[in-house]
């Protein structure tokens, strides 16, 4: 494993299955990171499709390296692969490769009622 620590920048949805997964990974091997939440704050968005050169999230940035629209399971995929972390078969408690269940989806639009946001 790399002794050199890690730069880390996620940029993510307030509640999305993917950047869930994401989460999932980069506390299941106790990585800090910077969250950039892209509905909170639109300028993080536009960075991330700045720096991405596409508008899909997740986007994890690591050491200067974009991974642009990924899943949890990509962002474990290339840690272990850069031997940057060390595989770990300990379980996390969400899927790391899922889109947002239906009832997710429904709690969003609840969540935003009045926000004129649609999540379907």
């Amino acid at each position: 494993m790399s002794e050199e620590k890690l730069n880390v920048v996620a940029y993510l949805k307030t509640q999305c299955g993917w950047s869930g997964g994401v989460r999932a990974i980069l506390s299941k091997y106790n990585l800090e990171y910077t969250e950039k939440d892209i509905i909170q704050n639109p300028a993080f968005r536009w960075e991330m499709e700045q720096k991405s050169g596409q508008p899909l999230s997740p986007c994890v940035e690591i050491n200067g390296m974009m991974l642009p629209d990924v899943s949890g399971e990509e962002v474990e995929n290339y840690l272990i692969s850069q031997g940057l972390v060390n595989q770990d078969a300990g379980e996390v408690d969400v899927s790391i490769n899922s889109s947002c269940t239906d009832a997710q989806h429904a709690q969003m639009e609840r969540d935003a009622a009045g926000g004129g946001i649609s999540f379907t």
